[in-house]
This record gives C-alpha cells, sequence and structure tokens, in this order.
C-alpha cells in the first residue's frame, strides 16, 4: 500500500508504510488514554469511524492532534469521505510488524 492516499478531492494524508511501523513510534502512541480510547474503539470492530463519531473528553484541535499522532505511527490508516475524515484500525500491518502487541495492550487495558 502507498505511503499517501489520495482522495477525489485531492486530500493526502500520510501513511508510513508497513515496513516503516516503528515499535517506539507505537508504544509511544498508544501510551495515551485518549488514544488508547480511540484504538479501542475501532478495534471493537468499528471500521472506518469518522472522527467526530468519538465521544472523546478533549476539544477538537486536541482529538484531531491524537488522530495524527496515530496515524503518524502506523496505528490507524484514515481518508476522506466527502468531508468526513474516516479512521480505519491498521489491525494486519501490526500483527505483521509486531505480533500480538496491539492484542496485549488492548487485553491489558481492559483489565
Amino acid at each position: 500500500m502507498s505511503a499517501s492516499r489520495q482522495t477525489s478531492s485531492g486530500r493526502q494524508l500520510h501513511h508510513p508504510d508497513r515496513d516503516e511501523i516503528q515499535l517506539e513510534a507505537v508504544l509511544s502512541a498508544l501510551a495515551d488514554p485518549v488514544r488508547l480510547r480511540i484504538v479501542r474503539a475501532l478495534a471493537e470492530g468499528h471500521d472506518d469511524m469518522a472522527c467526530i463519531a468519538f465521544d472523546l473528553p478533549v476539544s477538537k484541535s486536541t482529538s484531531t492532534h491524537h488522530f495524527r499522532v496515530l496515524r503518524e505511527a502506523g496505528v490507524i490508516r484514515q481518508h476522506y469521505e466527502g468531508t468526513s475524515r474516516l479512521s480505519r484500525l491498521r489491525e494486519e500491518d501490526l500483527e505483521a510488524r509486531m505480533p500480538g502487541l496491539l492484542t496485549a495492550v488492548l487485553n491489558a487495558e481492559g483489565a
């Protein structure tokens, strides 16, 4: 998959390729409770969720920052559909790079 996804409107979002995803970046991204909450919602089967669909206890600009950190770390993939930015968890990519990490983190967080 390419590092960027071009939409019909021409808006692009940078995503690291699978082989560019680094353990340190993923762990740092998952260390924040708000970002972990986003990942948990996506892991519960909610693919392609709009950023506004998350009930987060932060401002819109802070929420945007959290999504950017997750995207740049390779934890989520985002694309535009109309005016909405949709997010999807990169489970397959994370499992290929760091087998069992996402499952372990989500299970530990739920304890």
